[in-house]
């Protein structure tokens, strides 16, 4: 990341641009950085000017206590007043929540595109988030980042081998590291369910999209996303999972945003 700007509390944020054209911010999801969402700017940034973007709390933007929502709305809003006043966003997983909240808000949005964001499809995901929500308070509240991660991954729905794998790899103390961001996230997400009324609020187009390859309810969740927005679209790609391969996903992007 190579500029900063500060944020309405003072927080300072890093960011990168590339391209020119309409603006474009990419917006990741939790235990990530702007890094994990780069790989996208490289073919959208053939049409577009991407801006690519550490959150608070993660990579080199830095955080200012105490957290609420509304203080990474208005993050994004001072991103999008510092590349040109307007920007259509994508956001992946937890990041399309917190896209959608941005827009519902009244920033000056173009068009909004999230994949995959994590909503709960029944009576039984929305308690198993109310427990993972408090454990994680807990857990990151007594200093246990480790178990936070843990938590996290097996909300995920990562089997006990892979996540004590992962627990002797080397990436573990990066993600010991951001671990505290897993509660923004948590925050974003708000009870784990469709907002419906707060999705209703949106003026501008929104593009929810899922992989056919993708367990049944995430399919459900982008469907419901596209329905309960006034002007929203749904759609899946084929043979894609959670973790989308940038080049399935920029051309249906770059139609979608050249609107």
């Amino acid at each position: 990341m190579d500029k900063n700007i500060l944020s309405r509390d003072g927080t300072s944020l890093a960011y990168e641009s590339a391209g020119r054209g309409s603006v474009v911010v990419l917006v990741s999801g939790a235990m990530s950085t702007g890094a994990t969402v780069a790989p996208l700017a490289a073919p959208l940034s053939e049409r577009f000017q991407v801006v690519v973007y550490d959150r608070r709390g993660r990579g080199a933007s830095g955080d200012t206590a105490p957290y609420a929502v509304e203080r990474e709305v208005e993050d994004l809003a001072a991103l999008i007043e510092a590349v040109g006043g307007r920007a259509s966003l994508y956001g992946v997983s937890s990041g399309g929540a917190l896209a959608l909240r941005a827009a519902a808000s009244g920033l000056p949005v173009r068009h909004v595109a999230v994949y995959e964001t994590p909503y709960a499809m029944s009576v039984e995901d929305l308690a198993e988030r109310a427990r993972y929500g408090e454990r994680l308070t807990a857990a990151l509240a007594e200093g246990r980042r480790g178990d936070a991660v843990e938590l996290f991954l097996r909300l995920t729905g990562l089997g006990e081998d892979v996540i004590q794998g992962a627990r002797q790899s080397p990436m573990w103390a990066g993600m010991e590291s951001i671990a505290p961001s897993l509660a923004y996230d948590d925050a974003v997400m708000g009870d784990g369910g469709v907002p419906r009324e707060l999705l209703a609020a949106i003026r501008v187009p929104v593009l929810a999209i899922a992989g056919d390859a993708s367990p049944a309810w995430m399919r459900e969740a982008a469907r419901a996303v596209a329905e309960s927005v006034p002007r929203g679209t749904y759609r899946t790609l084929e043979g894609q999972t959670h973790m989308v391969e940038p080049d399935v996903l920029a051309p249906v992007l770059a139609e979608f945003f050249a609107r």
